[in-house]
């Protein structure tokens, strides 16, 4: 897709995202943007910058010992995680460095940590990080998963997101509605566009887009 809109963040303007107006399918909902979040995600010098900005919501008094990473935002978490020790971010591993970690998921979508991984989760404080939110349903799934192995999430962050707080954990976010205040979200079942008829543009994901 050629038609990409260059969205700087009102908040972080060196973070800059590329949308594209139209009709679109995510696993979960119909959107009538595409985030492209590649460029932020794998790009080294754009993946540092949202990490900087990341940062900024988390004081010193935060205790993070592991970070998971969702959506492949495990670059961005390194980063992260640099950033968080050097800002005085704490962490109570015994060789005070944070655990960056990349989920398996079963079939219905909940988090799997293997034998040999576990005790990064369990007893830890934990950093759940996200490229888009637009239901609030996977941060829910993960913040359970979480706490099934044991852990405590300490901080929920997003590229964007459409919802603030989700199970009384607020969710911190480089774009938001301010961002993007024409974006939409529906259910399968309440789409206007499909009603419309409206062409479906491409099934997207965390990883990008499939044209139909």
């Amino acid at each position: 897709m050629q038609d990409y809109i260059k969205l700087p963040s009102k908040r972080f303007p060196n973070v800059i995202l590329r949308v594209v107006p139209g009709h679109f399918v995510t696993p979960n909902s119909h959107t009538n943007y595409f985030m492209d979040m590649a460029g932020i995600m794998f790009r080294q010098k754009e993946a540092r910058a949202a990490a900087e900005a990341m940062a900024q919501f988390y004081s010193s008094d935060t205790i993070v010992d592991s970070i998971v990473c969702l959506d492949d935002m495990d670059i961005i978490g390194a980063y992260l995680a640099d950033e968080l020790t050097r800002a005085g971010v704490i962490s109570r591993n015994a060789h005070k460095t944070m655990y960056i970690l990349k989920p398996e998921h079963d079939n219905a979508g909940q988090m799997i940590f293997r034998e040999n991984i576990e005790g990064w989760i369990r007893g830890k404080n934990v950093l759940l990080l996200f490229s888009t939110v637009s239901t609030g349903r996977t941060i829910a799934q993960a913040a359970q998963s979480v706490n099934y192995y044991g852990g405590h999430v300490s901080g929920i962050s997003a590229l964007f997101s459409i919802v603030a707080k989700i199970d009384g954990y607020p969710v911190h976010t480089l774009f938001d509605m301010t961002d993007l205040p024409d974006y939409r979200s529906y259910p399968y079942r309440e789409c206007p566009m499909c009603k419309a008829q409206q062409r479906v543009r491409a099934m997207v994901n965390g990883h990008g887009y499939s044209k139909l």
